[in-house]
């Protein structure tokens, strides 16, 4: 599966706001992700969210969407000609618990690294992850590193897109699962 990280701190760079008005905070209760506008759209999208929530993950949730892109690049989904039909993509915005917070933008680099380097190994074509390390606010009077993980899935149909983009979110959760505790502070690949 095709997979990077990228930087994008301070300037104008967009930040994560895990404070938002909106937020429902699915460490408290993952089985609402189900109610979710974009769990409704995409209902795989829910699952995804419970397993990213659980006590077991070292991320939790603060937003996401999803959408159909009118342009992308087969190429950079390693898709033939005839999978280019359709596209499906998602964004998740994902903080690292207390416990494994990156106090360094190096530290959410190597965790970056260590999640695309898993990615790599997924047999998965006509899809892509993008993972953007952030700032984070976490609260009025507290900021983090977070990142947004964008996924774009093609097809021949929609339906198509859909699944291979749903195969792409489990393949993340995978890897960020397996990863566990080595995507938080003094993180090294494995």
């Amino acid at each position: 599966m095709e997979a990077d990280w990228e930087v994008e701190i301070g300037g104008d760079a967009p930040v994560i706001d895990a404070s938002w008005d909106g937020l429902l905070d699915l460490r408290r209760d993952p089985e609402l992700a189900a109610q979710l506008p974009e769990a409704r759209q995409f209902p795989a999208l829910a699952g995804v969210l419970v397993q990213l929530n659980s006590e077991s993950s070292p991320f939790w949730t603060s937003k996401c969407d999803v959408w159909s892109p009118e342009a992308f690049d087969r190429d950079e989904l390693d898709a033939q000609s005839e999978e280019e039909t359709c596209a499906f993509a998602c964004f998740i915005d994902l903080l690292p618990r207390s416990s494994l917070r990156w106090s360094s933008p190096e530290e959410a680099v190597t965790a970056s690294r260590a999640i695309c380097e898993r990615f790599h190994n997924q047999p998965l074509r006509c899809c892509r992850a993008d993972l953007v390390i952030r700032q984070a606010h976490i609260a009025p009077d507290r900021h983090d590193l977070g990142m947004t993980a964008y996924f774009t899935a093609c097809g021949a149909t929609l339906a198509a897109a859909q699944a291979t983009l749903e195969s792409a979110l489990h393949a993340f959760v995978s890897s960020v699962l397996h990863a566990g505790n080595s995507v938080g502070p003094g993180a090294k690949l494995q």
